[in-house]
């Protein structure tokens, strides 16, 4: 099977090393342009193209697709089938119909849940127990088209955003060689999607760091860990905003107000949650300082209880 790949971040990056290690023939590879990064501002190769260089694949980085010379270039590579795997670009209704077999997408959830960006880091900070990729023919609504396959795996309590995401990238990559297997052999299945059941999630941004004490324990353990490995929630201790890595549950109970400092100790520092309940910190960082357990970072600073974390 012919493929023309489009990918652009470590996501994608597996999806295409996998199609190249089970030997389908990819005349090209299309992914975003090259963009300033570090404080030298150099611009820097996605993963998708380095990965693609280094095997000799030719790399097209259009600045726009709706460019009639970018669907004249597909057409000239004779694709049987395009794979978009996190693009960051919604192909043209144009493009969608060059390949015989249409185009494919590897999604990072159990669609119809989670359309859109960061799916992977609001199944984490949702507190799911459950996540998944999927894979789908593509249409000219985002993440709307007919379902292939869908695979779940479950996601660990102490689980990180960052680490569900390379778990889910190998996941996708061997379930799409299994969907473009059977699209070939015509045994691909394709069930729509029940619209009515679809739900959206957004970027993540630095606006959703500061820990909302006044909800659960587990709600906030989940939020710690969904924004690993960014944008890292916060809290204000001893007048620093300190980013938050790790947590305990602890059986204490309290009348005290959300955000309140019940403790701080060798043991990390605990605080006051919703409903009487609380959770205990034991990994953070203060600004300029490397990662550090609770007890470490307590060593020479006196926080006392009644002080407030908000």
């Amino acid at each position: 099977m012919r493929v023309v790949f489009m990918g652009t971040p470590d996501f994608a990056e597996a999806s295409l090393r996998k199609l190249i290690e089970e030997g389908f023939e990819i005349p090209a590879v299309f992914t975003q342009p090259d963009r300033p990064k570090g404080r030298g501002m150099e611009l820097s190769f996605s993963p998708v193209k380095t990965l693609a260089l280094s095997h000799g694949i030719s790399v097209y980085q259009p600045e726009k697709l709706r460019d009639p010379s970018v669907e004249e270039l597909l057409r000239s590579l004779s694709p049987d089938i395009l794979v978009v795997v996190a693009y960051g670009r919604i192909l043209p209704d144009a493009l969608l119909s060059v390949a015989p077999y249409g185009a494919v997408n590897v999604h990072a959830s159990l669609l119809p849940k989670y359309r859109g960006a960061a799916p992977v880091q609001w199944a984490v900070l949702n507190g799911d127990r459950l996540t998944g990729v999927t894979t789908m023919y593509l249409a000219p609504e985002m993440d709307t088209g007919d379902v292939i396959y869908s695979e779940e795996t479950e996601i660990g309590e102490k689980e990180t955003s960052g680490q569900l995401f390379d778990r889910l990238k190998e996941l996708g990559a061997a379930l799409l060689v299994r969907t473009l297997r059977d699209i070939e052999s015509g045994r691909a299945p394709r069930t729509p999607q029940r619209h009515e059941d679809a739900t959206y999630v957004k970027m993540l941004d630095k606006s959703l760091s500061p820990i909302d004490w006044d909800r659960s324990p587990r709600e906030i353990r989940k939020w710690i860990y969904g924004l690993q490995p960014w944008p890292v929630a916060t809290m204000m201790l001893d007048g620093l905003c300190c980013r938050v890595f790790d947590a305990e549950y602890c059986d204490r109970h309290t009348d005290c107000a959300p955000g309140t400092v019940l403790s701080a100790d060798q043991h990390g520092i605990t605080v006051a949650c919703a409903g009487g309940e609380a959770l205990c910190i034991t990994e953070l960082q203060a600004p300029g300082k490397k990662r550090m357990s609770a007890a470490d970072f307590l060593r020479g600073r006196h926080i006392q209880a009644g002080a407030s974390v908000l």
